[in-house]
């Protein structure tokens, strides 16, 4: 058993507490990791609010993590301990019917285990105070040590720096597939990207790479302008800005719509928004953000009908045990950018501040 510090979340709407937990060893088909560095999402504190239907306390979240394999349990043989590693909330187990199809990338192997925050046999590898502590998303990235399933990890370049790469753990690699893989958006196509957080600025990366020759990012911060145009936006436009409703404004600036938009704030408001500013006939629009619990979309069903066409995506539809490693590797050869998602590095234990500073949008 290694003790360690975790960031604990004891209940829901209070702050996360530093604590010292246990970490039991990895039963079989389990790896145990060293968490290096993590990042904070939106996912996490929407957990931690209380607004998550799934969500179990206490609890350690994290799910954008990277790290060194500590230890492994028996019958593990894709990693060893020293490999360089990227926890995974959407594992890849290769045998169900999810992972044999190509249309999907959501492995179901451990969906309800992982869903009820405990490993795949049923039991926790977290105790702290005598108690046990659910994991979260499979992973429990904000913990000096985490335990995951052999399936949920994806052996990366020893190379790469931690501190960017967890990032691609999801936020990242969700926006930029969003763009790649769900959509497919094509060369000289129109986007609008609503949202200008991590997710929407990797949707924007995405669409660049892909060859679209306009891309409107829509945010009520405007401070979020600049960063999106180095990004690869064209324009950033505001709905406050407007008497009419954005779809509207939006329709107008691209002569009957966007060819594709992707929603990335979890907002079903902006969702409708979003299809709605698609073009007639072919436009596509991809929901990426999470909306709380108990929310519904909706629209004129007149728009399907016309030609528009609504689509999901998780973790931007990659396969991720295959793909997690190719990303570092696009990453270490400069084809994607990384680093510039970066703007705070804190120590742990400044980890509530970490999460202040995400919902100001800093």
């Amino acid at each position: 058993v290694i003790k360690c510090k975790a960031a604990v979340a004891w209940e829901a709407g209070k702050p996360l507490s530093l604590e010292e937990v246990e970490v039991a060893p990895p039963k079989a088909h389990e790896v145990r990791i060293k968490i290096v560095a993590t990042a904070v999402c939106h996912t996490d504190a929407y957990t931690l609010s209380g607004a998550d239907p799934e969500g179990c306390f206490p609890v350690i979240l994290g799910h954008e993590g990277a790290g060194i394999v500590e230890s492994v349990g028996e019958g593990v043989t894709k990693v060893k301990p020293g490999d360089t590693v990227i926890p995974l909330y959407i594992p890849q187990c290769g045998e169900c019917k999810f992972c044999k199809n190509p249309k999907t990338n959501l492995c179901q192997k451990i969906r309800i285990t992982q869903g009820k925050g405990v490993m795949p046999d049923g039991t926790s590898r977290f105790t702290c105070k005598g108690k046990q502590i659910y994991h979260f998303m499979g992973t429990s990235t904000f913990s000096e040590y985490t335990v995951v399933a052999d399936i949920s990890v994806a052996k990366i370049d020893a190379a790469a720096p931690l501190d960017k790469v967890c990032l691609l753990g999801c936020g990242i690699s969700t926006g930029y597939g969003a763009a790649l893989n769900t959509a497919k958006v094509e060369r000289g196509s129109t986007c609008a990207v609503f949202g200008l957080g991590g997710v929407g600025l990797a949707v924007i990366m995405g669409c660049k790479i892909a060859g679209a020759s306009r891309i409107i990012g829509i945010d009520l911060n405007k401070d979020k302008y600049a960063k999106a145009k180095e990004f690869g936006a064209t324009e950033c436009v505001s709905p406050q800005d407007f008497k009419k409703p954005i779809q509207e404004v939006l329709a107008e600036m691209t002569d009957g719509g966007v060819d594709y938009s992707f929603e990335c704030i979890g907002n079903v408001g902006v969702m409708r928004a979003a299809l709605e500013a698609c073009h007639k006939g072919w436009g596509v629009s991809v929901i990426v953000g999470v909306a709380a619990a108990g929310q519904e979309i909706s629209t004129r069903p007149f728009q399907l009908v016309t030609g528009r066409t609504w689509k999901g995506t998780a973790f931007g539809g990659w396969k991720s045990v295959d793909s997690v490693p190719k990303l570092v590797t696009e990453y270490m050869s400069k084809k994607i950018k990384v680093d510039e998602f970066v703007t705070h590095t804190l120590p742990f234990d400044k980890i509530n501040e970490a999460f202040e500073m995400m919902h100001t949008g800093k």
